[in-house]
């Protein structure tokens, strides 16, 4: 399996990265992206996935530090983004629920963050919160360039998502799935499965049965467990079509066993 978004860098791992490691290849997780938000998470983003074989990075900066995002700071991204094993810009966007930067600001950053994406060759990760239709609107103007990429914890309804794909992006699904949510769980039976990955976005966000505690990559396997029984399937397959969307999203080499 593949965890296609965590964030192991965050301070809530320190000292258990590498037992989160263990937990994650015990569990059948292969690969892992690991997704910056900030100069240094991205920073200790690409250090990770550079001293580790299972894990691959992206970086970027996240909506709720938009206003961090000037041209240093663009240009120390670009500079991460060359590493050989950053696979994407990410996580940018959009987030009108909360609204820790201007909202101005927000859509500053996303837009000179997506002119990154096509100048360095790689596909997008984006948040979005309360902001779908600006956020799609904003895709739409960059389209023709980009290396597509991936809505993160997809939190719209069914023809949102189908909106989604016929732009070429794929959506990800993570523990939510695996709560009393009847959108999501009509989001994840109604869209083929070889559009959807799964993710975790550890260290948030546990899935049922471990709901309320600590995420951790090791149980996508959960996710992948409800996806399968939504859909009919068996986790196995949803295991193979969705490593295989990940791969193909992020140029990933298969990596088993780490």
């Amino acid at each position: 399996m593949i965890d296609s978004h965590c964030h192991l860098v965050f301070d809530q791992f320190d000292g258990l990265r590498d037992q989160m490691l263990a937990n994650a290849r015990e569990a059948g997780v292969h690969t892992i992206i690991n997704i910056g938000v900030d100069l240094p998470s991205s920073k200790k983003s690409s250090e990770l996935a550079q001293a580790n074989g299972m894990v691959y990075a992206t970086v970027g900066i996240h909506p709720h530090d938009a206003n961090l995002l000037n041209d240093a700071s663009l240009a120390e991204l670009d500079r991460l983004s060359r590493h050989a094993k950053v696979v994407g810009i990410g996580e940018i966007g959009l987030d009108f629920y909360r609204d820790l930067s201007p909202r101005k600001a927000q859509i500053a950053a996303f837009r000179r963050q997506m002119e990154l994406a096509i100048e360095s060759k790689l596909p997008v990760v984006i948040h979005t919160r309360e902001s779908f239709r600006q956020s799609v609107d904003i895709v739409k103007d960059y389209a023709k360039g980009l290396k597509v990429g991936v809505f993160h914890c997809f939190p719209g309804t069914v023809e949102e998502a189908y909106e989604v794909i016929e732009l070429g992006f794929h959506i990800s699904v993570g523990g939510i799935i695996t709560f009393k949510n009847a959108k999501m769980d009509d989001v994840a039976a109604e869209i083929p499965l070889d559009k959807i990955m799964i993710e975790t976005d550890s260290p948030y966000l546990a899935p049922v049965p471990h709901r309320g505690m600590m995420n951790q990559p090791a149980y996508v396997s959960h996710v992948c467990d409800r996806l399968a029984e939504l859909k009919g399937i068996t986790p196995g397959e949803v295991e193979k079509v969705t490593d295989r969307t990940c791969r193909k999203l992020f140029g990933l080499v298969e990596v088993f066993g780490g």
